[in-house]
């Protein structure tokens, strides 16, 4: 049976990319390296989740992506003081039109534009 390990996403600037997502999810570069072109973050010591490859792309980051990530928070008031911090990190809110009347989501850009999901885990 297959499974998913690794999420990899694209950055203009991996160094900044593996700053943001390391701080955002506790997650420290595999092997303890920082490549430029090419980093691996990993849970920290004792996290579980799956691996986060960020890999130095030209390529424009897509308005509408196809494909993203969606982080969960335990409730309301979680998803709030989490998209909070991950403002404070560099994140910033995007302006999405498509927001259903009464969402448990919030549409977040990461230091390098891709868009991510804070999701309330007990909403509805």
């Amino acid at each position: 049976m297959l499974s998913i390990r690794t999420i990899v996403m694209g950055a203009a600037d991996v160094r900044r990319a593996v700053e943001f997502w390391g701080r955002a999810l506790e997650y420290v570069p595999r092997g303890g390296e920082v490549d430029e072109r090419w980093t691996v973050l990993v849970p920290a010591e004792g996290g579980s989740g799956p691996e986060l490859a960020l890999g130095r792309s030209v390529s424009p980051v897509q308005e509408r992506p196809r494909v993203h990530i969606d982080l969960y928070a335990a409730d309301a008031a979680e998803q709030k003081a989490e998209v909070a911090r991950l403002v404070a990190l560099g994140a910033r809110h995007v302006d999405w039109d498509s927001y259903p009347e009464d969402p448990d989501f919030v549409v977040l850009a990461d230091t390098e534009g891709n868009r991510f999901c804070v999701i309330d885990a007990t909403h509805g």
